[in-house]
């Protein structure tokens, strides 16, 4: 038996990419970038940046190219996998991929669409994605609460 599961919670990196496929169904692509702080050799606090691609189909990639801008913070959950490719140089490069199964839309907007408070988390601000976007609002969020 074996398990592959990876949950983060970052920022994009890029706005999301939404295209389809030949048989109709939706993919969406966006990068997203995760902070840790370690000590170096010396003692002095670092800043260290892990960039994780990510793809989610059909329902979810449509809600999340509707909802998230670069900047915004997101909850990823999903399988990870690692890609190989080669860049300019000939250089054989790796990323780490994940295949997203569920979405959180994380943080605060403005009726202007800007961050009220961009270190503040509330997932009740936007829908999850597992909601009907009927244009509905959840039993969650209030009128003042919908994105849209």
């Amino acid at each position: 038996m074996s398990f592959n599961k990876i949950t983060i919670i970052g920022n994009l990196g890029r706005d999301p990419e939404l295209r389809y496929t030949p048989q109709g169904d939706a993919v969406c692509d966006f990068s997203v970038a995760v902070n840790d702080r370690k000590r170096d050799k010396a003692g002095e606090w670092q800043d260290v940046v892990t960039w994780f691609k990510v793809t989610f189909w059909r329902k979810q990639a449509e809600n999340a190219s509707k909802y998230l801008t670069k900047g915004r913070q997101v909850y990823v959950e999903g399988r990870l996998q690692t890609e190989e490719w080669t860049d300019r140089d000939g250089n054989n490069r790796f990323t780490l991929a994940i295949q997203g199964t569920d979405i959180q839309f994380l943080g605060e907007i403005r009726s202007d669409g800007s961050d009220s408070n961009p270190t503040q988390t509330s997932a009740n601000t936007y829908p999850s994605s597992n909601d009907d976007f009927s244009g509905q609002a959840t039993s969650q969020a209030g009128d003042d609460d919908i994105p849209f």
